[in-house]
Formats: C-alpha cells, sequence, structure tokens
C-alpha cells in the first residue's frame, strides 16, 4: 500500500481520503488544523486523522516521512507551504490550487526535484486542460479554444443563482484575480467578471465570464498556435452583475474577509448540484475551418455508502485519477507535469476518471 497525506479535511479532501481508502491500495492519513473539522470529515474508518497547523514552522516535515505522495486539499495561500516541504522530503506533490501565483512557485520547486510535482489537478483548472489538449491534436491547425465551466445549483432559488458547494476562498481568489488569455494571438491578462457570454446547453440558458486560475499552463502551451484561448465560469443568469455590484461598487473585493462571510452566513449549502464541462476548439482539418466539443453534465450521487456533490466527485475523482496513473507508471517519476501532458483515454479508463463520463449532451 502506498502511504498518502491528505492536507485538508474540508469537503473535498475529505472526499479525496474516503475515495482512495476505499480502494485498499492506499494508506491514507488526513491533517488538518481543526478538530472539529476533522470529526465531521465524512471518511472510512481506516482514515488515520492529524490535528496539526501546517503553517507553523517545521510542523508538516515530520508527517512526511516514509509517505509517497502528498495531496493539497488546502486553501490557496497554503500550497508553497505544502509544496515546500514535499521537495525537500523528496515526495510526489498533488494539488487542486486555482492561484497562478501559486502555481508558479510549485513549477520552481520542481526543477531539480527529485519527485514529481502535478499542480491543479481538478476540474478547473485540470481536467478540462485534458480535455482540450487531447481535441486540439485532432487539428491541422488552431484558431481557438474555448473552456467553460460551471458548479451550479440544480435548483436555483436565489437573486445570485447560486449556492455555495466548494471554498468559498477559491471563488473569491477567482472572481478577483486577473486571468490569463490569448486574445489575437497574443498572451494577456484580462479582468474577472467581463467577457460575459450567453450560452445554452440541453434547453437551460446560462452566461458565462472571465475567471482566474481555469487554464492551468495552456496559455503557455498554446502560445502561438492559437488566435484566441479563454476559460470562464458558467452560472445562471444576473451572477456575474450581482458580483461587479458587490466587488467593485461597494469594494469587497478590498476586504475578502467580510465579503467571504457574507456569503458563508447568507448563502446556504446544497447536496444538489451540477458541474457543467463545455470544451470548444476549433480550427482546419482538410482544409475547413471546424468546430468540436465535448460536452458533460455531471450530477452528485452515492459513493462508496457516502452521498457526494457533483463537484466533490469531479474534483476529488481528478486527483485521484491522476494519483493513480503516477502510481501505475504512467506519468513522469520528477520534476513537473502539466494537465495537458496526461492523455485523455488513460484519464477516461481510470476507476476515478470515469465520473466524467457523465451524461453526454443530448442536443
Amino acid at each position: 500500500m502506498k502511504k498518502i497525506l491528505v492536507v485538508g479535511a474540508g469537503k473535498i479532501g475529505s472526499t479525496i481520503a474516503d475515495f482512495l481508502d476505499a480502494t485498499g491500495d492506499y494508506a491514507v492519513t488526513l491533517i488538518d488544523r481543526d478538530q472539529p473539522g476533522l470529526d465531521r470529515a465524512d471518511v472510512g474508518p481506516q482514515v488515520r486523522k492529524v490535528r496539526v497547523d501546517i503553517a507553523r514552522d517545521g510542523a508538516l516535515a515530520p508527517l512526511m516521512e516514509g509517505h509517497y505522495a502528498v495531496l493539497s486539499a488546502a486553501p490557496y495561500h497554503l500550497t508553497t507551504i505544502i509544496a515546500t516541504a514535499a521537495a525537500t522530503a523528496g515526495i510526489h506533490y498533488l494539488d487542486l490550487t486555482e492561484d497562478v501565483a501559486s502555481t508558479r512557485a510549485v513549477r520552481a520547486l520542481a526543477e531539480g526535484a527529485q519527485s514529481t510535482f502535478i499542480p491543479q489537478c481538478g476540474l478547473a483548472p485540470g481536467f478540462v486542460s485534458i480535455v482540450a489538449h487531447d481535441i486540439a491534436q485532432r487539428f491541422e491547425k488552431l484558431d481557438t479554444i474555448h473552456l467553460r465551466v460551471g458548479a451550479l445549483p440544480e435548483f436555483p432559488s436565489n437573486a445570485l443563482g447560486y449556492n455555495l458547494t466548494w471554498s468559498t476562498d477559491g471563488v473569491i481568489n477567482e472572481y478577483i484575480e486577473p486571468c490569463e488569455a490569448i486574445v489575437g494571438g497574443e498572451r494577456h491578462m484580462v479582468p474577472a467578471l467581463e467577457g460575459l457570454e450567453t450560452l445554452g446547453v440541453d434547453g437551460v440558458t446560462y452566461e458565462a465570464f472571465n475567471t482566474s486560475g481555469g487554464l492551468g499552463s495552456l496559455c503557455e502551451t498554446y502560445a502561438g498556435a492559437v488566435r484566441e484561448l479563454n476559460y470562464r465560469t458558467i452560472r445562471y443568469p444576473g451572477h456575474a452583475q450581482a458580483m461587479k455590484m458587490l466587488l467593485r461598487d461597494l469594494r469587497l473585493a478590498e476586504r475578502r474577509d467580510i465579503f467571504k462571510d457574507i456569503l458563508e452566513y447568507a448563502l446556504p449549502v446544497t447536496q444538489q448540484d451540477i458541474v457543467l464541462v463545455f470544451v470548444t476548439v476549433s480550427g482546419w482539418r482538410e482544409g475547413r475551418l471546424t468546430q468540436e466539443s465535448f460536452v458533460r453534465r455531471i450530477y452528485g450521487e452515492t459513493v462508496n455508502g457516502r452521498p457526494r456533490t457533483a463537484i466533490q466527485i469531479t474534483t476529488a475523482g481528478a486527483i485521484c485519477a491522476v494519483l493513480d496513473l503516477l502510481k501505475d507508471g504512467h506519468l513522469p517519476a520528477r520534476g513537473i507535469v502539466r494537465q495537458e501532458d496526461i492523455a485523455l483515454p488513460a484519464f477516461l479508463e481510470n476507476r476515478f476518471g470515469r465520473v466524467y463520463q457523465g451524461r453526454r449532451h443530448t442536443a
């Protein structure tokens, strides 16, 4: 059995720990600084729970001894602490962060490392980059790559059309930080909450707008190869305008702690959510401008006897699938691995990656 550390006992971290534990192939330790959070973690009895504040100097290093890999489901501001400890310990490192600056730090740590570093292993960034790269290989010349992803309540019931389905810190960060994109063939940073567009899937109308971090390393990979490349988050209509009012007009972007408190006080969580994946690539095949899309709707379900939301299943499933591929020798044993280095067929055939087979678009 491979010994695995999972950092962060929230909804995603506990799902990761439970998924890995249930296979019988991994011995899992789940760590968090919050004892009540550890107590609430819905995991199997074999998962070891350890309370530790990893922000304290040297606290994480002793726990890494003898482990195969560490998987970070912690807030993005702890990413570099965990990655640095993994580099020092010489163990493999995987994370879910969407934060661009943190990912740059992880890539720097991977240079010359004796283990593998695989940042951004979630849904977006993560799986959507694997899909986009796979489709792009089937074109002679590329024009556009568009990635659209939404984690949405199945039954919206408030003016925002939104319920809390994952990290509040992560959502706020995506709505504030500048966004990487390729515009007119050149790399740019574009503002979050802009680029508003309307799209329809299975008869439902959605909006999509720029948010930070969802492209992973695709801008670097496709620099000079596409006219347009961007990532936008899918929400129900009206959400972007409401967020602009809160973050810009009321200046809550300058007071993230207050904005987080407001969201977590006012917006209920829901188990009834949907993950919508919409990746579209256009370019030339046999001299003709052509478009190919990958569209999935994924719903929550019971896994290992425990109810899991769609965002838990897709995010935890993605990082667990990548860990499996690493363990089985399908990925390099050291250095940086980009999401687009991962083969889509191998991912979808994996026991965890199969969740993304989901419900196909019916139109």
